[in-house]
């Protein structure tokens, strides 16, 4: 078989021939028809993700596809049954195994490809609005990078759960987009004060931040009394300094969210969490936004439009 491999952190992966794994007692092994990819793995190949695996490994952190094989112990995943999993690497190959407990069957309407891009993103978004910030109907959720994989998430649920949403994007076309997911104001950060463009329209209660830096702090300025401000990632690349003393001033929490960490400690919120997802989802109420989809023989170039911050939504590799 086919996969992408990392072997060194100083150089790009490449696309060679591996051999076919067996699943392990509790695995299962999917033929791979979809991988999602994440700012993470990009990351990852350069070694300085929290959980980068040892040399050498397939990133890929989410797939969606077929169970073809399985493992000792496991007998309620028949084979052929249609799955998404979260197995944290792996997924930018034709085959996967991957801990059995972390599959989810998909419904019947749900593409590979929008599998492949749901489980992190309204994972992460959902666990990080409803189960750490408690979101209630009517406060101002502020979420910066609104167009990409989990910010435009965020709109979606933060409407959802009754907020008034502030979507914070680079250009027309992104806050195009995050209006279309249900954003009630846009504010162009290429443009725009965010600060005081926020603190016009009322401050915030909630800010969801997956790009940190310069946003960051911005953002801070503008939060009302006993906000939550939910440091998410750091896309651009600088981690962002809290001071303390304005913490306490105006009585604002920070809470960081790691939605796979969850899988280690509290795996119930994770699956809880999907479960409710998918509800929605079959309900009609959420729409995976994929902007590209490539072949294996592309993983270089959907890397590059996370990158470059050129995506909107999710990327997905298309693997058949």
């Amino acid at each position: 078989m086919f996969g992408f491999q990392v072997t060194s952190h100083e150089k790009s992966p490449q696309l060679v021939e591996i051999p076919l794994p067996e699943p392990k007692p509790g695995e299962i092994r999917v033929k791979i028809a979809a991988c999602g990819l994440n700012f993470a793995d990009l990351l990852m190949q350069k070694g300085t993700y929290q959980d980068t695996p040892a040399l050498p490994f397939v990133p890929g952190m989410e797939v969606a596809g077929v169970v073809d094989a399985l493992g000792n112990g496991v007998s309620d995943l028949p084979r052929g049954a249609r799955v998404a999993v979260f197995g944290g690497h792996g997924g930018l190959a034709e085959y996967g195994c991957f801990p059995a407990d972390r599959a989810v069957l998909l419904p019947d309407a749900m593409s590979y490809a929008e599998a492949a891009a749901f489980q992190i993103a309204y994972g992460t978004s959902h666990v990080a609005l409803a189960h750490r910030a408690g979101l209630r109907p009517g406060e101002t959720l502020l979420v910066l990078g609104a167009a990409g994989g989990v910010g435009l998430t965020a709109v979606e649920i933060g409407k959802l759960l009754g907020a008034r949403v502030i979507a914070c994007a680079r250009g027309a076309d992104k806050l195009g987009i995050a209006r279309k997911m249900g954003a009630d104001h846009l504010i162009d950060t290429d443009t725009s004060d965010l600060r005081e463009e926020v603190k016009a329209l009322g401050g915030a209660d909630v800010v969801y931040d997956p790009v940190g830096g310069d946003l960051f702090k911005a953002a801070f300025r503008a939060c009302n009394p006993e906000a939550r401000i939910l440091p998410i990632g750091f896309a651009s690349g600088d981690v962002p300094k809290i001071p303390a003393n304005h913490l306490l001033v105006k009585n604002i929490s920070v809470l960081g969210v790691y939605w796979g960490g969850y899988l280690a400690f509290r795996p119930a919120v994770v699956t809880d969490s999907l479960a409710e997802l998918l509800r929605w989802y079959e309900e009609g109420k959420l729409h995976p936004h994929v902007s590209h989809c490539l072949p294996l023989s592309q993983v270089a170039e959907g890397m590059e439009l996370l990158r470059s911050r050129r995506s909107t939504g999710k990327v997905v590799i298309e693997i058949g």
